[in-house]
C-alpha cells in the first residue's frame, strides 16, 4: 500500500479548529471507538459494514436503498450494523461511524424519530446538526458528538479496567487475552469481559481494534511509512490494515487519502 502524499492528506490532533472551511474539504475525526466523516460522498456500491452508520444530508435529503427493494429519502437516516445498503447524493454527507453495541449507539438509536425496519430516520436534533454543519467554520467535534449521540451520562469506571484501557491505548500491538488480563486481575474470565463492556461501553476486542487503528493514524501523522505504522500498532501487514479499515468504513485507507482529507485525532477525553 502506498504511503500519503503529504500534499493531498493532513492528519492532525487537535480538538478544535476554527478556521474556515474550503470549497469541497473533506475531514475525518476518529475518537476510541467512533469516526465521523463530513465531506462529499464517495458513492460507494452497494456494501455492508459491522459498525453503526448514521448519516446526514448537509446539503439535501439523502436516499438509501436496499437490495430487497427498500427506499428511504429523508435528511437523516441510521443504517443498522451488516445491512446490506446503497447511498446516493449529490451534496455533502456526514457519516457518524460506531460500534453498534456501545452505549453510545443505544443513545443513538433512541433519538432517531421513525425508528423503521432496517433504516430509521429523523433524528430528533436534526436541525441543529444541519446549522451547525452548514456554518463557514470548522464545527467543533466536542459538540457535534455530544448533538448525534447526546450527553455521556455520568459514570465512574472501575480502576481495574480503566488501567487495562490504557495499556490498550498505549500498548496496541499487545496480544494479552481476556483470560489473561482476567487473572492479572485476579477475576474470572466472564468476569471480567462484563466489567470490561460495562466500563469501556464496547468489547475488548472493538476497543483494541480501534487502539490499533488510532496508532495508525497517529503514526503516519508523524511521518511514519504506513507499513511499519501498521506492523507497530499490531497488524500482520500493511494490508491487514487496510483490509480492517475496509471492512469498517467501506473503502480503503488508501482512497480515504488520496481524496485530499483532514484527518483529525480527537483526544478520548473529548
Amino acid at each position: 500500500m502506498p504511503v500519503r502524499d503529504p500534499s493531498t492528506a493532513m492528519i492532525t490532533t487537535m480538538t478544535v479548529d476554527s478556521g474556515n472551511r474550503r470549497v469541497g474539504e473533506r475531514t475525518l475525526w476518529l475518537w476510541q471507538g467512533q469516526a465521523a466523516y463530513l465531506g462529499p460522498s464517495f458513492q460507494l456500491d452497494t456494501h455492508s459494514t459491522p459498525v453503526q452508520c448514521f448519516v446526514l444530508g448537509v446539503d439535501e435529503t439523502v436516499t438509501v436503498r436496499t437490495p430487497d427493494g427498500g427506499r428511504w429519502q429523508r435528511r437523516s437516516v441510521l443504517i443498522p450494523a451488516r445491512t446490506a445498503h446503497k447511498l446516493e447524493s449529490s451534496g455533502r454527507v456526514l457519516f457518524y461511524y460506531l460500534d453498534p453495541r456501545s452505549a453510545a449507539a443505544a443513545r443513538l438509536r433512541a433519538a432517531m424519530r421513525e425508528p423503521t425496519t432496517p433504516v430509521a430516520t429523523g433524528h430528533r436534533d436534526e436541525s441543529a446538526l444541519t446549522a451547525l454543519l452548514n456554518q463557514p467554520r470548522h464545527p467543533d467535534p466536542r459538540v457535534l458528538r455530544r448533538i448525534i449521540t447526546g450527553p455521556e451520562p455520568p459514570a465512574t469506571i472501575d480502576e481495574r479496567i480503566r488501567a487495562v484501557m490504557n495499556t490498550i491505548v498505549n500498548e496496541p500491538a499487545g496480544q494479552s487475552g481476556a483470560a489473561e488480563l482476567a487473572a492479572d486481575l485476579g477475576i474470572s474470565t466472564s468476569r471480567f469481559l462484563h466489567l470490561f463492556s460495562a466500563n469501556a461501553g464496547t468489547s475488548l476486542r472493538r476497543y483494541r481494534l480501534w487502539a490499533r487503528l488510532l496508532s495508525v493514524a497517529g503514526a503516519v501523522a508523524e511521518g511514519i511509512d504506513l507499513t511499519r505504522a501498521a506492523a507497530d500498532a499490531g497488524f500482520a501487514s500493511a494490508s491487514h490494515f487496510s483490509d480492517t479499515f475496509r471492512t469498517l468504513f467501506g473503502l480503503t485507507a488508501t482512497a480515504v487519502l488520496a481524496q485530499g482529507m483532514n484527518i483529525v485525532l480527537v483526544p478520548e477525553s473529548e
